[in-house]
């Protein structure tokens, strides 16, 4: 049952016009956090573009592109695959008079390209490459770019061009390899090769089928793009990164997902019964009136997890600081003393802060050098257990990382993949009452400084239905007893005035909203 309980995970996405933010949570806890702007183009992993050659670097075999992000994305000669001359034809030659799909189908492979070539044998400045981005922009580097396009589906990743079926070498039964390569070699198309996901085992032809021609139907809405406009330009992009996070990590452990936008909630419903029917019922549309993260207590723990310093269990502490070049995590007991043993205690300490950090590292998304200052440990046998605790830590990243050795001076490096810029919430915020001053006015006349602009917008305005937000501390003093602040207003200026808490608000802040929720000026 205990075992059950720990591999319970809930998504809650919140949905808002300049954004959606995704939170996945484990017992209630937060592990991960990504957010994606609905505002303008944004440069993500797994986004295809037609490219135009900036410049040629000889002495790195490597190249600029323009994909029209104003820093210049970079792509090494290893990085063009082993069948960019395919693509490269393939890009040449099409244009809308053309039969795309026979174009296609009709490109020899050759041989594969050299270890050791040279990139200015195959690009030249101006020329018009299909990229996709393997590296999201990070600081002042561009992106980072392959020319082998790849499409992940939930048990298939798709590779145009390609002659070869590759099969996870999780997938240990040699009877199920063979049934996999079998049925997705006979339903791939000239010039396409694949690589069978984990996730594959066990599934059924027909969810094979439906999702290989689903990745081979969003890589051909790109021709036309091709064809018609030989310009620096968007060609698809990943699913968005809701369906990313349900793409690699959904499974039966997944006890809810629940959204606050009923378009997104659909869309998530008809992924998740491509990927995985049998979860459908799982995905609830929130419909409270607090908003989504408050009610799971999402905001809560975002609040206290991403500051400088981050607090753990019984007084212990980390202090997380990031540099160009490497994070940094110090390791403090603060004041706690289990027991009598300072050399236990030490180690417990360390446990919990291996914890915490591997957790922290996920939520985060740091990646690169990551340095971690344990508290000094006398025994070799305690230090090693540290180590391979670490290691179990952190088996659950999606991100390729390397755990090292404790040093002898109490150090353990961690390097940890990095794709995409460290998340960064700051969680200190200007008091909106001081303006930064430390000085507010008087708590016992803010009722008449709230009731003054009650009278003005119903007086003044003519307004009749209003919300009051305010933070739980101001809005509980507001509320309080029979005869509250809030029913003496009503009473008083005839009007329907609803009270809304948000922990967003400070303590003595506080704003007028009409009916539809939109704050007045």
């Amino acid at each position: 049952m205990e075992e059950q309980k720990a591999q319970e995970k809930d998504l809650v996405v919140d949905v808002s016009a300049q954004e959606v933010k995704i939170a996945l949570m484990e017992n209630h806890r937060l592990i991960e956090y990504n957010h994606e702007s609905n505002q303008g183009r944004s440069f993500s992993v797994g986004d295809v573009y037609l490219g135009r050659v900036k410049k040629i670097l000889p002495s790195l075999n490597a190249a600029f592109v323009d994909i029209g992000d104003s820093k210049e994305a970079f792509i090494h000669y290893l990085d063009l695959g082993l069948h960019f001359p395919a693509y490269d034809q393939f890009v040449r030659e099409s244009n809308p008079n053309k039969n795309l799909r026979s174009l296609f189908a009709g490109i020899k492979l050759g041989k594969p390209l050299e270890k050791e070539g040279r990139v200015e044998d195959h690009l030249k400045v101006g020329q018009m490459i299909m990229v996709q981005i393997v590296k999201e922009p990070i600081s002042t580097k561009g992106s980072r770019l392959t020319a082998e396009i790849s499409l992940a589906g939930r048990n298939i990743v798709l590779m145009p061009f390609a002659d070869k079926v590759n099969i996870s070498q999780k997938i240990s039964s040699h009877e199920e390899k063979k049934r996999l390569e079998t049925l997705v070699k006979s339903i791939l198309p000239r010039n396409y090769g694949a690589i069978i996901r984990t996730a594959a085992e066990g599934k059924n032809a027909s969810v094979l089928v439906g999702e290989t021609k689903a990745l081979i139907e969003k890589w051909e809405s790109a021709w036309k793009v091709i064809a018609k406009d030989k310009g620096v330009n968007l060609l698809f992009t990943e699913y968005s990164k809701t369906t990313t996070v349900l793409r690699d990590l959904l499974n039966d452990s997944f006890t809810g997902i629940h959204v606050n936008d009923a378009k997104t909630c659909e869309e998530i419903r008809n992924y998740i019964s491509l990927i995985l029917p049998e979860q459908e019922k799982i995905v609830h549309l929130y419909e409270g009136k607090a908003p989504i993260f408050d009610h799971f207590e999402v905001t809560r723990q975002i609040k206290s997890s991403f500051g400088k310093v981050v607090p753990m269990k019984q007084g212990a502490y980390l202090v997380i600081e990031s540099t160009e070049a490497l994070n940094v995590v110090d390791v403090n007991s603060g004041i706690r003393a289990k027991t009598s043993d300072q050399e236990e205690n030490t180690f417990e300490v360390n446990k919990i802060a291996a914890e915490e950090i591997a957790r922290q590292l996920r939520l985060r998304d740091m990646g690169g050098i990551i340095i971690v200052d344990f508290i000094d440990m006398d025994t070799a046998e305690h230090r090693n257990a540290l180590h391979k605790y670490m290691q179990e830590q952190m088996s659950g990243d999606r991100a390729k990382h390397n755990v090292l050795p404790l040093t002898k001076f109490g150090l353990m490096q961690i390097t940890r993949q990095r794709i995409r810029p460290a998340t960064e919430i700051n969680t200190t915020e200007q008091c909106p009452l001081c303006h930064g001053t430390g000085k507010i006015a008087s708590t016992v006349v803010i009722d008449e400084q709230v009731e003054r602009k009650l009278a003005y917008y119903v007086g003044e305005k003519g307004i009749k239905s209003l919300y009051l937000r305010t933070s739980p501390i101001l809005g509980a003093y507001l509320s309080r007893g029979f005869n509250s602040y809030l029913a003496k207003w009503r009473r008083k200026y005839k009007c329907r005035l609803k009270l809304l808490e948000s922990t967003d608000n400070s303590i003595l802040q506080y704003e007028f909203l009409d009916s539809m929720k939109e704050a007045l000026e």
